[in-house]
């Protein structure tokens, strides 16, 4: 509490708290404008019966709901980014600017995915005003309007782009992270209130089992997001001139879930891509459509099905994108250069085998995790049949990791205040 009253006491770390404040609110005034031409109760019936609107929805920070002009969000800087950073493996160079050119290499890889923003921004709203135009959503759209409504969408999700680069200078939180978590919890009181409409006396110990495993599970996130293997290393000592440097021990450490949320966010994706082609088809072939998405619905109605193909996907994709963002060799290379090595292990292959072997195991457990938390929406309504009461899935991973970065940041800058007051 009295690290939270400091933010208010200092001048300067007020005055960032108070500017990222104001561009998320500006961000959520701009989300409740929506685009001319809409059916409010055919759009909230087609959001409630679609599960990737329902997901793209949450990377949209809320925009996606009422088709706002800032409907995509972040959501095509995402898919930029992930682009980006699946390129480094086919292209060697870009991986040896992002990842050994150190902040020059980010700067230019986050220069790329900005510019790759704007037509991947263009073709999702070209996408979606069709697609929400064969469901009856919106009315058709002449071409002039067609393309104004674009450059519009287009606009808004730009702007949304700088806003979460303005809050991310201010080093109070990633700025993406945090207009998405504005979002998710802008949302929390509308789902409080439903869950008071359908309360059920009967149904008190389920309401109290469900508060209890809440806090059960937002720990068991922290512990796990925080959770690292450290491995020692040693320096060994370096005569320079007159001085001796190095010979000094600290620790390596291997992060428990070192993907983050990227793993589900690819796994729904590729579960909820035939789901998206079945009515993007309504425009070409209305009766393939209507057949392709009845197979397609059965799949998702069949919840234990679902959880398990969904499960599988999260563990397999977590594998794969640390094995693409953790190079052990590149760490075994760098310790050798400065002169660091694990205390029994001899350096270049053997190291790195060590991290490797390492790295396999915890990201076991954390793919485990990642899985569990992602189908604990499901296990709930399976065992509640609920709706309301939902535990777990992308959205608490984003928000408990977004509040503890958040936390570290505004702690590390009271820390250099302290610092500053004794000198």
């Amino acid at each position: 509490m009295n690290k939270f009253l400091n933010i208010f006491k200092i001048p300067d770390l007020r005055k960032k708290v108070l500017m990222v404040l104001l561009l998320i609110a500006v961000f959520r005034l701009m989300a409740t404008i929506p685009i001319p031409g809409i059916d409010a109760s055919k759009l909230q019936q087609f959001l409630g019966s679609n599960q990737l609107f329902g997901f793209l929805n949450i990377f949209s920070g809320g925009g996606l709901s009422n088709l706002s002009v800032m409907m995509l969000g972040v959501g095509p800087y995402i898919t930029a980014t992930i682009i980006m950073q699946l390129l480094t493996i086919v292209f060697p160079q870009l991986k040896k600017a992002y990842y050994e050119e150190g902040a020059a290499g980010q700067a230019k890889f986050n220069r790329i995915s900005r510019y790759l923003t704007v037509p991947l921004a263009i073709l999702q709203a070209y996408g979606f005003l069709n697609l929400l135009a064969s469901q009856g959503v919106i009315g058709h759209l002449p071409f002039g309007d067609m393309l104004a409504n674009v450059l519009v969408i287009t606009a808004g999700s730009v702007f949304l782009m700088w806003i979460g680069e303005l809050i991310s200078e201010y080093k109070i939180g990633n700025g993406v992270s945090l207009i998405i978590f504005a979002g998710i919890m802008s949302r929390l009181p509308q789902e409080v209130s439903t869950a008071f409409l359908n309360y059920d006396p009967a149904m008190l110990p389920t309401y109290i089992a469900f508060i209890v495993l809440s806090v059960v599970v937002i720990a068991g996130v922290v512990f796990v997001n925080e959770g690292e293997r450290k491995i020692p290393v040693s320096y060994a000592k370096q005569v320079r001139g007159n001085k001796m440097y190095g010979g000094v021990s600290t620790y390596l450490p291997l992060r428990v879930n070192q993907a983050g949320v990227i793993p589900i966010i690819f796994a729904i994706s590729l579960l909820l891509f035939p789901q998206f082609i079945a009515q993007a088809a309504s425009i070409i072939s209305p009766g393939f459509s209507l057949k392709f998405n009845e197979i397609v619905s059965g799949f998702f109605n069949n919840i234990p099905l679902y959880s398990l193909a969904y499960f599988i996907l999260v563990v397999l994709f977590t594998y794969f994108y640390t094995a693409i963002t953790f190079d052990p060799q590149e760490i075994s290379k760098n310790l050798q250069r400065s002169g660091g090595f694990i205390p029994g292990i001899r350096p270049g292959e053997a190291t790195t085998e060590v991290i490797g072997r390492t790295v396999r195991r915890i990201t076991l457990f954390g793919a485990l995790f990642l899985g569990v938390v992602a189908i604990l929406p499901n296990i709930t309504q399976i065992f509640t049949g609920i709706k309301a009461l939902t535990i777990g899935g992308t959205a608490l991973l984003i928000v408990v990791a977004v509040a503890l970065e958040v936390m570290k940041q505004v702690e590390s800058q009271l820390t250099v205040r302290e610092y500053e007051g004794i000198f």
